[in-house]
């Protein structure tokens, strides 16, 4: 539980705010039914909701952004008595720049987060209603001993390490999973949720979440409004899946994850590297369409974006030109310029995943290398304090201290050491001025979410014309910068003109200091020019509209759906379907049933009736004895229409007498186990297939897991039991390939459920339907009941023709017509089941009907 803290916002408000009195006309109404919003009068409504008649006005656009922290300054008062607190805007936080940089005055922003500072009990209240009038702040008050399992335990010595590719091999190396940890992120996480609830309105309100610490808080959100709009943006690597799958928890966290509409990386890879943990661990598939990326979970389509944050260019600018800042460039030329040295400048977290003691290595290396260097460079690494606690971060500052100290022993003369380490906290600007005087920026981290020390260089380097004056420069002097990044950070891709390195190898990175060291100035000019025209327009205001925007895209048609939550506690999710799809309940086609004298049933095999994990593919008897019942009412067509060969059908099948198969998508067809097969056109050619099939060996010889089924008609190649993401990517090229090779010929190329087939152009399961349908009206059997059950994309087909056969006067004018898919997913059915025993138990319950009115 929280420590003590205000159980609803209303109750600190004084009236007196008009700010605060806007906000409260925001307050949600209550729920009726999942996902719904009830319009009912206020003596109808819940204790706690609100309403006002002002609440139909027109409200600006609001904003819950939420993360571990606010960007809040705390500060107690020195009157004295110590009593109070003073706050102030934390300038240099992300969550407080992406608002500036939007520079949006009709959008209202709610920050939710904790404060660096312990607030007392006592005085929480008051600082609650400080922070919620002055800066539109909602504080989060977690006591001392759960913020330091959730932030300290489960976020810093567990999630963090993971998803910096650190495995806990060693109780030494990164910290090993830990239930009781785990339960204290869970809490934090709803007591979050709980903050956020308190001021949500969750028909208009957007809700930004931001990084790992708040992983399952969607979930929590998304319990309580199916229809929250709701974004989240990792800003820390996403590990493979290989990392990823030791994590014990790791369906608990893709599943919250999926509970957002949109989710944010900073590269494609991170990006990548979770599509991949979904398709291997959930068995989600994703599909790009028109350039957005999107996984479709229970119906519900959650987006990817990939768009790496950027700089406050405002802040910067402004930062350079302060006084203090020319002052400090000043002192800076005349401590190294004045003595013709040149400056290579590191800034970092003392953390284990900067990369600081390869950096320092690396320059060892490049003194050795290279001597004429000595006295003349200079590495000055910045070291920032870690954010973590614990052994690991006290291992690196002594590394690092060691290091510093041998190189400028063995290197260091009078008045010269190659490298100055500066571990005390730096004021901005003072960095600001390092930045605008080094002639080079490392950064060589080992693995990075972002890193925006390169952006920030780039834009000091670029300068104004005070700093000209300051550095020497003639106005309009082409500027110039040179970076060495790390290939494991977020912003390398970003930076096309720096010398990328591997930060372990030592060798490599001296090699691209001295590269950058001698590297022309016409060429450093340009790559300065590249630099800065990416960095000044990718700004931090650019990345929060981009997201927002998609945000505002991806949600656009929640009213237009239907929600319901299903599952419990973590792996809760909401399915949301088209307001005209819905279950196919029991009871309603029985009723059907039963009105009706003259029914057409139509039945898919693999994933309908036979579930398609199944090894043994046979039907079960029940499933025969099933089919037998509805096929012995007169009343009843049945038939099975199938992908599979005749002969495999017309064996499994055998039992049943009067029932109709459609083998291999319907070229053969027979109304009758004493029918003859006929086809739905005329016997084709099928020399193609020596055309196909030396391509199909091909992939399966190099597609482990792969087989292919030589059908009479068609060609199928199989990956169900090859590696999901290899097994996808064979099958695309395998496509195009097939394609490409048998474009003269009379065949169609599809792909299926981990599937590819060829098979002749014009075969399709709704030829199956349409000549069911026009030999009962040739019969005078028009039909009053038609079901038709699919799962795949090939059934479909049938969902079409029979859908359509009501306007083409093929059925009777009033029959009932059952489209239905297996499970959730977007179909031209109207009707869906969960699943083959959902089936199985719908034909039972109708194959009872006939058998009663047999007896009767």
């Amino acid at each position: 539980m929280v420590s003590r803290s205000y159980s609803n916002l209303l109750e600190l408000a004084s009236g007196e705010s008009p700010s605060f009195s806007r906000m409260s006309r925001r307050i949600p109404r209550i729920m009726t039914v999942p996902g719904i919003i009830s319009d009912v009068d206020d003596d109808n409504r819940s204790e706690g909701s609100c309403s006002d008649p002002s609440s139909s006005t027109t409200q600006r656009d609001r904003i819950i952004i939420v993360a571990n922290q606010l960007p809040i300054r705390a500060q107690r008062k020195s009157d004295g008595n110590g009593k109070g607190w003073i706050f102030n805007w934390d300038e240099n936080s992300l969550l407080l720049q992406l608002k500036d940089g939007l520079g949006d005055n009709d959008t209202e922003f709610i920050y939710v987060g904790c404060l660096k500072d312990d607030i007392h009990p006592s005085e929480q209240d008051e600082v609650s209603q400080i922070l919620l009038e002055t800066f539109r702040c909602v504080p989060t008050f977690l006591p001392s001993d759960l913020f330091t399992r959730y932030y300290h335990g489960f976020c810093k010595q567990q999630l963090w390490p993971l998803f910096h590719y650190m495995l806990p091999l060693s109780p030494d190396l990164g910290g090993r999973f830990n239930r009781s940890l785990w339960q204290a992120y869970v809490s934090v996480n709803k007591i979050f949720a709980d903050r956020i609830m308190e001021v949500i309105n969750p028909e208009d309100d957007f809700v930004w979440v931001h990084d790992y610490h708040l992983m399952v808080l969607p979930t929590f959100l998304r319990k309580r409004f199916n229809r929250v709009k709701l974004g989240f943006f990792l800003h820390s690597p996403f590990p493979s899946s290989e990392i990823y799958k030791t994590l014990p928890i790791r369906e608990e966290l893709l599943r919250a994850f999926l509970n957002s509409d949109l989710i944010g990386f900073h590269t494609f890879d991170y990006a990548r590297h979770f599509l991949s943990c979904c398709s291997r661990m959930l068995g989600l598939t994703y599909e790009s369409k028109r350039g957005y990326i999107g996984l479709d979970y229970y119906g519900r389509t959650v987006s990817i974006k990939i768009l790496p944050v950027g700089i406050h260019m405002g802040q910067l600018q402004s930062v350079l030109s302060l006084p203090e800042t020319e002052a400090k460039v000043a002192e800076l030329i005349k401590q190294f310029g004045g003595r013709g040295r040149t400056m290579l400048l590191g800034v970092d977290d003392m953390d284990i995943f900067k990369g600081i003691s390869l950096k320092l290595l690396a320059m060892e290396q490049l003194l050795v290398q290279h001597p004429e260097y000595q006295g003349k460079v200079v590495l000055v690494q910045i070291a920032l304090p870690a954010r973590g606690k614990g052994k690991d971060v006290k291992e690196v500052q002594a590394e690092t201290y060691s290091t510093v100290k041998r190189i400028n022993e063995t290197f260091g003369r009078p008045g010269y050491e190659p490298v100055v380490l500066i571990d005390q906290p730096l004021k901005f600007y003072e960095r600001i001025a390092y930045y605008v005087v080094a002639e080079c920026c490392l950064v060589t981290a080992v693995r990075d979410g972002m890193n925006l020390i390169p952006y920030e260089y780039i834009i000091s380097r670029q300068g104004n014309e005070k700093l000209d004056e300051v550095l020497g420069l003639k106005p309009a002097t082409p500027k110039k910068s040179m970076l060495v990044v790390s290939e494991f950070i977020g912003c390398s891709p970003s930076l096309s003109g720096a010398i990328r390195v591997n930060p372990w190898n030592i060798d490599a990175v001296a090699d691209a200091m001295d590269c950058a060291l001698e590297m022309a100035e016409g060429e450093k000019q340009l790559r300065h020019e590249k630099h800065y025209k990416y960095v000044s327009t990718h700004h931090v205001g650019y990345w929060a509209r981009s997201f927002l925007h998609d945000l505002g895209r991806t949600c656009q048609d929640h009213s237009r759906r239907r929600c319901w939550g299903i599952g419990f506690g973590l792996s809760f999710r909401v399915v949301s379907l088209d307001l005209n799809f819905r279950k196919l309940v029991m009871e309603h086609i029985v009723s059907a049933y039963k009105r009706t004298t003259t029914r057409a049933i139509l039945l898919d095999y693999d994933g309908t009736l036979m579930p398609q994990g199944s090894i043994d593919k046979k039907p079960t008897q029940k499933s025969v004895e099933i089919l037998n019942s509805l096929c012995r009412d007169k009343n009843n067509m049945v038939f099975i229409v199938s992908a599979r060969t005749r002969e495999m059908l017309a064996e499994w099948f055998t039992p049943c007498r009067r029932l109709g198969i459609a083998a291999e998508h319907g070229y053969f067809l027979r109304i009758s186990r004493d029918a003859d097969w006929e086809t739905c056109m005329p016997v084709a050619d099928y020399s193609w297939k020596q055309i196909a099939e030396p391509v199909m060996n091909l992939y399966t010889e190099t597609t482990d897991g792969s087989t292919i089924e030589n059908k009479e008609t068609a060609l199928v190649w199989s990956y169900e039991d090859a590696d999901p993401d290899f097994g996808s990517c064979q099958a695309k090229e395998l496509l195009d390939h097939l394609e490409s090779v048998l474009a003269n010929e009379p065949v169609t190329v599809k792909s299926g459920q981990n599937t590819v087939e060829v098979k002749p152009q014009g075969v399709s399961k709704g030829i199956v339907a349409k000549r069911l349908l026009s030999a009962m009206q040739e019969r005078g059997m028009m039909p009053d009941f038609v079901l038709c059950i699919g799962d795949d994309r090939s059934d479909e087909d049938m969902f079409e023709e029979i859908t359509s056969s009501v306007a083409n006067s093929s059925i009777a004018p009033n029959a009932e017509v059952f489209a239905c898919t297996v499970c959730r997913k977007p179909s031209k059915a109207k009707y869906y089941l969960d699943d083959t025993a959902e089936i199985v138990r719908l034909m039972q319950g109708l194959a009872s009907v006939s058998e009663l009115s047999e007896h009767a």
